[in-house]
């Protein structure tokens, strides 16, 4: 009786990894469909392309002196090599980085961009990319959010005795 009932849990127990096996094998392959159709739907190019997946960034409501990077994500979703020759802040506070070797076609790329968030206040800035591409060679991008102070900590009363 012993024998049967540990024959029957370990056909249960492998059932179900099996089970979960499948599953996770499932959604992997649904995921990796969902990428791919992602890829190919963005617009193809005869020549030099470039497609941004979000052309402005929001910080949102950020702390003074907090993180000020971000990173632009793009797709050289042309047929020939995307070559960015300069990247441009609209000011002194906004610091862009961009790759200076070719991005293959299909290949992504990454703009960074680092916002000087010792400023108080609310920001709306812009960073120009220059490029060969065939269709709009420069592209504007923008950042934008608001800077707040510290919060003051009120002072305590001491009082002496």
């Amino acid at each position: 009786m012993k024998k049967i009932l540990l024959m029957v849990a370990a056909v249960a127990f492998f059932g179900t990894f099996n089970a979960n096996a499948q599953e996770v094998a499932a959604k992997t392959k649904i995921e990796k469909k969902a990428k791919k159709a992602k890829a190919e739907a963005l617009p193809k190019v005869d020549g030099v392309g470039m497609v941004f997946e979000n052309e402005t960034i929001d910080y949102g409501t950020i702390e003074q002196n907090a993180d000020g990077k971000r990173e632009f994500v793009l797709t050289n979703n042309g047929n020939k090599p995307l070559i960015i020759s300069n990247a441009v802040g609209s000011c002194g506070c906004t610091v862009p980085t961009f790759p200076k070797e070719p991005i293959m076609p299909g290949q992504k790329a990454v703009i960074g961009v680092k916002y000087d968030t010792n400023r108080v206040g609310a920001f709306t800035k812009n960073v120009t990319i220059t490029s060969n591409a065939t269709v709009n060679p420069s592209k504007v991008l923008t950042i934008k959010g608001t800077v707040n102070a510290p919060a003051v900590k009120p002072a305590m009363d001491v009082q002496k005795s």
